[in-house]
């Protein structure tokens, strides 16, 4: 310890003032928890891909009841809104590890637009899915695969809301910046784990 009166060091201090407080990517904690949050959540999206192929497996016909399957139109028009939301996001994500807070409140403005144009679209998704969630299991799990990625596509558009209002409100330091960091790395993993969903919905019926 350090002797205050003489300022002798006797060796077994350890001295971290020079380390930063916060970090990026893999040397964040903020990235490990959300890499564990992804891994979770994306099982739970194939557990129920694999249920719908295995009802569609055990079916004489699918869909189930004579239902049609659920229209192209809007479903593509939101996968071709989604992908295109990574723009902003990457722009957020590389101006938060700039430290740029002018271009990470720009970013996130537009993060958020994206995030409310994709869920104005996704309502019109639901009355063209052409099933009930209460028809049968074709129905059930139809709804079940896209009612889990709206819940996700609401949460992570809340998430964008508040850290786009803390960075006009503040406080701003480090950690808000890894924040926007990983907020965008969720986005990509919702982007990711739509692909599949989308093909399982909107085709498993038609092949």
């Amino acid at each position: 310890m350090k002797d205050e009166a003489s300022g002798n060091d006797d060796g077994r201090s350890l001295h971290v003032g020079h380390l930063p407080t916060f970090a990026f990517g893999h040397r964040s904690p903020m990235w490990w928890g959300t890499l564990g949050l992804v891994a979770i959540e994306a099982t739970v999206f194939a557990l129920v891909i694999v249920a719908y192929f295995y009802l569609r497996g055990l079916a004489d016909a699918w869909p189930l009841s004579g239902s049609l399957p659920p229209d192209l139109l809007w479903g593509t028009v939101n996968t071709v809104v989604l992908l295109l939301s990574m723009i902003p996001n990457e722009m957020a994500r590389r101006a938060a590890e700039r430290l740029d807070l002018r271009g990470v409140r720009t970013g996130l403005a537009w993060c958020l637009a994206f995030s409310l144009a994709f869920l104005a679209v996704r309502a019109l998704e639901f009355t063209a899915l052409n099933c009930a969630w209460d028809d049968d299991a074709y129905g059930s799990v139809v709804w079940m695969m896209m009612g889990l990625h709206t819940l996700h596509l609401i949460t992570d558009t809340w998430d964008s809301a508040v850290l786009a209002v803390l960075m006009h409100t503040g406080p701003i330091d480090g950690k808000r910046f890894v924040d926007v960091s990983e907020n965008a790395g969720y986005w990509y993993f919702v982007v990711g784990s739509w692909l599949p969903i989308y093909a399982t919905v909107y085709f498993g019926a038609r092949i």
